[in-house]
């Protein structure tokens, strides 16, 4: 029986937080530091409202999208016909790539993943997924460090050190090609053979009226995010048409992200206000920003790693660099990576031992090229 405390469910509260370990760490890391620094008026300039805003107004929008079906009629009028099966491994892994650019890298993965077991599954090449999940993995998450709204950290950083657009491409576009080319030359490898790909039910648009109206809300984030419109105009016009047309979009936002950013906000700004310790954290940045994210993110992730690192540098292309490069390597560099081993491991006859194993080789590939040319690039 469930107890219920103040109109909230006890029992349905406690299931959330096992599922929100980022969260439940940046919380206790967030109470320890209030030793250090106690609870005062200055916690309020800890926080980054217009990040908060963003990433809200984003995940509600993106959220609606995926319910319209726009991903789906997407991939199956790429896949669908006579396909030679490099191309088709190619088409199944560049989906993520690209999309993860405007809808992150989670909600790419958590898209095209299932696609890939549907697929694959329908011309009878499920032998191949495992290779064809950890390649989408990687796309999703060097396809999301293009843009600023391709991932959080990325978001984050550019609002935070007030980034010009040609400035964040110049530095990311780079990356961004050798990761395209890549991961095109990783799905080639193999045996190829011709195949037809067609589809049990074919997927149509759902709600294309409210789609229309999502898709000006997304229009709207993007002017917001180059700085077009004001954060509290985007709020207030998401808001509205939300409550009007989407209310049941509000409980698809992933309050345990906004409610982790606002923790390691606090965290970060109480370190911060010790002395000896922002010595220490500014010192080791000033070595190797780019390096110190990096291996910071293999532990803590990489967009905790951003929000911790930002108030001791100044360097943010290390820390851009450090933080996207860093979301390869461990399962837990990006919490993404996570998502598409739980996919993986619910369908039939899935080997997670071997998966980690592989996983584990192409990121480690993936870090190696991408730290190298990051250190030739930067060199420039």
């Amino acid at each position: 029986m469930a107890f219920v405390y103040g109109g909230i469910c006890v029992k349905h509260l406690l299931t959330w937080l096992k599922g929100e370990p980022v969260l439940l760490i940046s919380a206790l890391c967030a109470l320890l530091s209030m030793l250090l620094t106690p609870p005062s008026a200055a916690y309020l300039g800890y926080i980054d409202q217009r990040v908060l805003i963003l990433l809200f107004s984003l995940m509600a929008v993106v959220a609606g999208l995926q319910d319209c079906g726009l991903f789906e009629v997407l991939a199956q009028k790429l896949l669908t016909g006579r396909r030679r099966m490099k191309v088709l491994k190619l088409l199944l892994v560049m989906l993520p790539f690209f999309t993860s650019m405007l809808v992150t890298n989670d909600v790419a993965l958590l898209t095209f993943v299932p696609f890939a077991v549907l697929t694959l599954g329908l011309v009878g090449r499920s032998g191949e997924l495992l290779w064809v999940v950890v390649l989408q993995t990687l796309a999703a998450n060097l396809g999301s460090m293009a843009t600023p709204v391709g991932n959080p950290q990325n978001l984050y950083l550019y609002n935070t050190f007030s980034i010009a657009p040609g400035q964040f491409f110049a530095v990311i576009l780079p990356l961004t090609l050798v990761s395209f080319v890549a991961l095109t030359v990783a799905c080639l490898v193999g045996k190829d053979e011709t195949m037809e790909v067609h589809f049990p039910e074919k997927a149509a648009l759902r709600r294309p009226g409210r789609m229309g109206l999502l898709l000006l809300l997304f229009a709207l984030c993007l002017l917001c995010v180059f700085h077009v419109v004001g954060e509290w105009v985007l709020l207030a016009v998401v808001l509205i048409a939300l409550l009007i047309a989407g209310r049941d979009l509000l409980p698809r936002v992933d309050y345990g992200l906004l409610a982790t950013f606002v923790c390691f906000f606090v965290f970060a700004g109480n370190i911060g206000a010790v002395p000896a310790l922002r010595e220490g954290l500014t010192q080791a940045l000033a070595w190797n920003a780019a390096l110190v994210s990096g291996l910071a993110s293999q532990v803590i992730s990489n967009v905790p790693a951003a929000l911790l690192l930002s108030g001791f540098t100044d360097d943010w292309r290390g820390l851009l660099l450090g933080t996207d490069i860093g979301g390869l390597g461990t399962p837990v560099a990006s919490l993404a990576s996570l998502i598409s081993l739980k996919l993986y491991l619910r369908t039939p006859n899935a080997n997670g031992g071997r998966y980690l194993l592989v996983f584990t080789l192409a990121n480690a590939a993936g870090l190696l090229l991408l730290g190298i040319c990051g250190a030739v690039f930067a060199s420039f």
